[in-house]
């Protein structure tokens, strides 16, 4: 395997920056909420920098250096498209408006990016030091996987707590400002919702990077493979938070999948922690004897787990009923997010877009609706919607009752949200 060379990381760190500063300087700059096509092409684009970046490390590194990156690159995808659940959930909590939310994304990938770099020059130094550290990251991998079978497991509320200390300690606004981070209210300065949504976002990915940093280590410990995997998995999230936006909600196993991924690569390394034993209370500190999993076999069943998980989510009907719900809930908070300057036309047509996606509720099954999660919240908010149109626009008010009946006590289980 060839040395990684000063000249090659400053390249690589370049490109990484260049990449970032292309994304500020040229999309985020002005607010502005990109279309399908737009979001579809650059994120075809920065994912294709990703798989090309990927091949000239095979031909520069060799074929298992290539598989390495490639392994960790698409682990380190699967799981940053559980990051864009959470950002869709802290969007929607927060009621950012959507031509706002791509610098919200902007900043949340690149804290993500000096927190996970850290994270991966602390995880070098201690596996270079204490070969026992391979214990505590499988563990550590084991119990997040059996975390993400919990119910629920993205909680809205979760975020926020650093948000709640932040609004105690200091005088913040509940109005937004444009994209501005401070503002002047009731006379004073005070922080704006934008802020806070960029702290809870950050709070975020700290935790994220406990679950990432073990799992990429598990397939490699070239640093140089698991920064960039990292890195280039991060690029390009923006584009698909937009694309896909709450069709994510579609993929209703990718949690079990991603259980399935990481308690795999705890298992991995595991062993290669008994493979490379050295404590004095497990066999007499020597090596155990044990079967060690290869990168390529690591590679075959990461994109095994997620295409069986993908097919299994697009043939489920629960599927469907989330993305109904999900869409409902977005449109819902874009026409709250709207201010009393709207102009009626685009007020009409955002409305007429709230509208459709509530008909699409109303025709699910009773056994979804029964299964909807905080089912009183969101007819809340909608009828809050109608109030403010028909107030708006002084017309009489529609009907904005889903159906939908009172949550269950107890457990919520698995509900479309």
């Amino acid at each position: 395997m060839p040395t990684t060379t000063p000249l090659v990381w400053e390249a690589t760190i370049a490109l990484i920056i260049g990449l970032l500063a292309f994304d500020y300087f040229f999309h985020v700059r002005k607010a502005h909420a990109p279309g399908l096509r737009e979001a579809a092409i650059w994120s075809a684009l920065y994912i294709g920098i990703a798989l090309l970046f990927g091949v000239v490390v095979w031909i520069w590194g060799g074929r298992d250096m290539g598989a390495e990156y490639f392994a960790g690159y698409i682990t380190e995808k699967a799981l940053s498209v559980d990051n864009v659940f959470v950002f869709l959930v802290i969007m929607s909590s927060f009621q950012v408006p959507r031509e706002s939310q791509q610098k919200v994304l902007l900043f949340g990938i690149t804290f993500a990016l000096i927190a996970r770099t850290v994270f991966i020059l602390l995880g070098a130094a201690l596996i270079d030091r204490f070969a026992w550290v391979f214990y505590l990251f499988g563990l550590a991998l084991l119990i997040t996987a059996g975390n993400l079978l919990a119910p629920d497991d993205h909680d809205a509320d979760r975020p926020n707590v650093v948000v709640r200390m932040v609004r105690r300690m200091f005088h913040a606004s509940p109005h937004y400002d444009g994209d501005r981070l401070f503002t002047t209210w009731q006379g004073k300065r005070a922080l704006t919702p934008m802020l806070l949504v960029m702290l809870a976002i950050g709070g975020t990915d700290i935790l994220f990077a406990f679950d990432s940093i073990p799992a990429i280590f598990g397939l490699t410990q070239n640093v140089f493979i698991v920064f960039t995997a990292t890195a280039f998995s991060l690029l390009g999230l923006r584009q698909l938070y937009f694309l896909v936006g709450g069709l994510l909600e579609r993929l209703v196993y990718l949690s079990i999948g991603l259980a399935a991924i990481l308690g795999f690569i705890g298992i991995k390394l595991v062993l290669h922690a008994l493979h490379e034993n050295n404590l004095p209370f497990i066999n007499d500190g020597e090596p155990v004897t044990v079967i060690e999993v290869s990168t390529w076999t690591s590679l075959v069943v990461i994109v095994a787990i997620l295409l069986v998980t993908v097919a299994a989510s697009l043939w489920s009907p629960k599927g469907k009923a989330k993305v109904a719900v999900s869409t409902l809930r977005a449109k819902v908070a874009d026409y709250l997010s709207l201010s009393p300057e709207t102009p009626p036309v685009v007020r009409r047509a955002v409305f007429a877009d709230m509208s459709a996606a509530q008909k699409r509720v109303d025709a699910l099954e009773p056994k979804f609706k029964a299964m909807v999660h905080r089912a009183d919240v969101l007819q809340y908010d909608l009828e809050r919607a109608h109030q403010v149109h028909a107030a708006a626009t002084a017309s009489p008010p529609q009907p904005s009752d889903l159906g939908l009946p009172p949550p269950p006590h107890g457990d919520d289980g698995d509900r479309p949200r």
